[in-house]
């Protein structure tokens, strides 16, 4: 009707209004939403934690046992010591791997700037030093090769035990962090309520027009939610197994049709903490062994012209990493800042700040998604 046409188009027109809220553009109100957006959040927060005290007290209990048995001397202290350590470090890359795939503005790509080179020292490490058993410490804060000489050659399946725990941890993350999705659908299909969500509005406006999608874009998204829809556990595990961006898809698609959490999570788990994770690992090993790294360092010594002065600095790159590893850093390597290294830790911190931008763009529209549906609301009670 032409009612329904005027309110998506002043629907689209505000959509694009609130994409124009961004730091390069509109600083000064973006930073002001912002702080907005997070005091709201808080209150939010705040309201919602005191509606379930019961649960908080009982981790706060919880935790006052736990600092106690910290705290108190005995014999116990050596397993609280190691579990400190374990726990810790299995919520770093949890943690690193929800903030991958949580989808506050872009996500920040946590295996290529973390666990990827993670699992390359690792593998670098473990072919030079003939076993994956590095003094702890300091590893893995850093890498030395152990004492004793080691006969043989170091296995595949080594590797892959020795980043296991860091790499499922990562991926549990990653499971953890496509939740949302699953739950903002669940909430609309359950209440009724139409949500003002780009994503969730693609879904329903796809299903409406299943039948007619022409482009390839269409075609797989509709692929994806139908595999979901129809097979179910084995389904989702399918998506969560390999690198998919419409994966968030399918978290839209089981939260609408009401899929049970379990279900849903499950078999998102499985895929990406376990057959996803695993298949990513294997290739960054594979990539790393010895003999390849030393086969891509040939390979750019043969490109005309640039190649010799290209070959260099990473052969110094790579002899200063094996002499670290042997603790020789003194030993007259090359020694300084490698231009490799420089532009990799350049890469990481602007990637960190492009994230940290896009969260305050993010929430800053979210606020001013928040006055928008105030004035839709206002307008329909006069």
């Amino acid at each position: 009707s032409f009612a329904d046409s005027l309110l998506n188009e002043r629907k689209r027109r505000d959509r694009e209004e609130r994409l124009n809220i961004v730091l390069w553009r509109q600083p000064l109100v973006t930073l002001q939403y912002f702080f907005l957006e997070t005091l709201i959040s808080l209150k939010e927060w705040t309201i919602k934690l005191w509606h379930r005290r019961s649960i908080l007290v009982s981790l706060l209990l919880m935790l006052a046992v736990l600092t106690a048995t910290y705290y108190v001397e005995g014999t116990h202290q050596q397993y609280v010591r190691y579990m400190e350590k374990k726990f810790f470090w299995c919520a770093y890359w949890v943690g690193l791997g929800i903030l991958s795939s949580v989808g506050l503005g872009t996500g920040l790509h946590t295996f290529l700037l973390y666990l990827g080179p993670h699992i390359a020292s690792v593998t670098l490490a473990a072919y030079e030093c003939n076993s994956v058993n590095f003094p702890e410490p300091p590893y893995p804060d850093q890498i030395i090769c152990p004492d004793e000489e080691v006969e043989g050659s170091i296995s595949l399946w080594a590797i892959i035990s020795k980043v296991r725990l860091e790499a499922c941890m990562w991926g549990a993350g990653t499971a953890i962090g496509e939740l949302p999705p699953y739950f903002m659908a669940r909430a609309a299909r359950l209440s009724g309520a139409e949500p003002d969500d780009e994503e969730y509005q693609e879904f329903e406006e796809m299903l409406e027009h299943a039948e007619t999608a022409q482009d390839f874009a269409s075609r797989a998204k509709l692929a994806v939610q139908n595999l979901v829809q129809k097979v179910g556990f084995f389904g989702i595990l399918a998506c969560a197994s390999i690198p998919n961006p419409l994966f968030d898809l399918a978290g839209i698609t089981c939260g609408h049709f009401l899929v049970p959490f379990w279900t849903f999570f499950g078999a998102t788990l499985i895929g990406k903490a376990v057959i996803k994770m695993h298949i990513q690992k294997l290739f960054v090993i594979i990539t790393f062994s010895k003999h390849i790294v030393e086969q891509m360092v040939s390979l750019i010594g043969a490109v005309p012209r640039v190649g010799p002065s290209l070959q260099k600095p990473f052969r110094e790159y790579l002899e200063a990493q094996r002499l670290k590893l042997h603790h020789k850093a003194d030993s007259g390597a090359p020694q300084g800042e490698n231009w490799l290294s420089w532009m990799f830790e350049k890469l990481v911190i602007a990637m960190v700040c492009y994230f940290i931008l896009s969260i305050i763009n993010s929430m800053a529209q979210s606020y001013a998604k928040r006055l928008q549906q105030k004035m839709y609301s206002e307008e329909k009670t006069k």
